[in-house]
C-alpha cells in the first residue's frame, strides 16, 4: 500500500477514535479554589488525566494560563490524595 494511503488510513482512524471519547464524559462538578488574587472556578476531569483540567472562571487580574495552572495543580493535589 502506498505511503499516502497509510497516512490517510491513520488520519481517519484517529478522527473516528477521538470522536468516541470527549472530555465532557469525565467532568466533575465545578470546584472553587481560593488564591491570593481571588477565587478560581475549575472544571476538573478524571484523576488519571489532569491535563484536561481548566479554569472556567477567574479573577480579572489573573491570566487564563495562570488560572489553568491553578486548576491543573488542584487536579494533581486531588490525585495524590486518592493514592
Amino acid at each position: 500500500m502506498p505511503r499516502y494511503k497509510y497516512a490517510a488510513a491513520a488520519a481517519i482512524a484517529a478522527a473516528v477514535l477521538s470522536g468516541c471519547t470527549t472530555p465532557e464524559q469525565f467532568e466533575s462538578a465545578p470546584v472553587e479554589v481560593a488564591t491570593r488574587s481571588g477565587a478560581v472556578t475549575c472544571q476538573l476531569y478524571t484523576t488519571q488525566l489532569t491535563s484536561w483540567d481548566r479554569s472556567i472562571s477567574r479573577p480579572d487580574s489573573m491570566s487564563v494560563q495562570a488560572a489553568d495552572a491553578v486548576c491543573r495543580k488542584e487536579g494533581r493535589d486531588r490525585q495524590q490524595m486518592q493514592d
